[in-house]
């Protein structure tokens, strides 16, 4: 028996070539749209039904993939037969590992279209009261995951602790109104983290509905600017002011890195520029090696010379037969 073909990518009004992140974004957004519990128009629960079919699909590569090989020339609407020799048996187990919804009700909870390509093992169907789709139905939504961004600094980066932080967000309530909430949290900083690295706070995201899980929330990291540091990967890098006779004789100089003071030899001769590394004194990696601090020497000369600095300039110039030119 012939079935009604469903483009779901037109469903949920994107392109074929689509990433998954665009899948789940457009998806999302119809979802809200159309949700019984927000929408009351007489076919939203048809809307709401057909988006979560085409999210079923596509979400899941193997579907996905299976759906993809009828081929881009069907129509919506268009009588649809599979293919001779189709395996409608593929067994994709109990929803996949992203099944984020669970429908009641003896009448299934979707398509012929649907299980002509699939077969029954291609969705889960809950056990619920009597009747078909729409009646006795238990929706059961998990919640989106949401993200925001977190701004600390160089030295909380470095050494990690608690944070306490106050987010405010919007939520739409069971009625359509849009609220404010602000909620606190006290935010544990591994030591190390980098920039764009995320923090995830499981069950703050967004809530769910039908008694669905709340999605989690993801803290994307920003580090602030420092005054003497400069992060590039876990490596650290700071400039060293050193004399002019340090640079030329040698010295040892202190100097500060985020895990403490340190001692640092400036050999002889060294120029502007020249860089010294301390080992494994750059950012923590708890998985691994820690970054390396750099230290940019950096020769200055004294901007207003006393009386006798200058004389013993003087008197360098014309002992000294250095030529930097030559």
């Amino acid at each position: 028996m012939a079935v009604k073909y469903r483009d779901y990518y037109e469903i949920l009004g994107i392109k074929r070539g689509a990433s998954q992140d665009e899948v789940q974004r457009a998806y999302r957004k119809l979802a809200r749209k159309f949700h019984p519990d927000v929408n009351k128009a007489s076919d939203a629960e048809d809307k709401f039904k057909e988006i979560n079919e085409a999210y079923e699909v596509l979400k899941d590569p193997e579907k996905r993939k299976l759906y993809d090989q009828l081929g881009p020339e069907w129509r919506s609407g268009q009588d649809f037969r599979p293919p001779p020799g189709w395996n409608v048996h593929t067994d994709f187990g109990q929803g996949g590992a992203h099944g984020d919804f669970q429908w009641g009700g003896a009448g299934g909870g979707f398509s012929d279209f649907f299980e002509s390509i699939f077969g029954a093992a291609g969705f889960r169907q809950a056990q619920g009261g009597p009747g078909g789709y729409g009646r006795g139905t238990v929706w059961r939504q998990a919640g989106a995951d949401q993200e925001t961004t977190i701004r600390i600094s160089l030295d909380e980066a470095f050494r990690g602790g608690s944070k306490p932080i106050v987010l405010q967000s919007q939520v739409v309530t069971p009625n359509g109104q849009v609220e404010v909430q602000e909620r606190r949290y006290d935010v544990k900083i591994p030591p190390g983290i980098l920039p764009g690295q995320k923090i995830r706070l499981s069950g703050q995201g967004g809530e769910g509905t039908g008694g669905g899980p709340r999605g989690d929330l993801y803290l994307k990291v920003e580090i602030d600017q420092h005054p003497v540091f400069t992060l590039k990967g876990r490596d650290l890098y700071m400039e060293v002011p050193v004399t002019p006779w340090e640079a030329v004789l040698g010295a040892e100089v202190e100097t500060t890195t985020p895990s403490g003071n340190v001692s640092l030899k400036i050999p002889a001769g060294t120029q502007t520029g020249r860089k010294l590394r301390l080992r494994a004194k750059g950012m923590p990696n708890p998985k691994g090696s820690a970054g390396d601090l750099y230290a940019i020497v950096s020769v200055k000369i004294p901007s207003q010379p006393t009386p006798r600095e200058r004389e013993l300039f003087e008197e360098l110039k014309k002992e000294s037969g250095f030529n930097p030119r030559q």
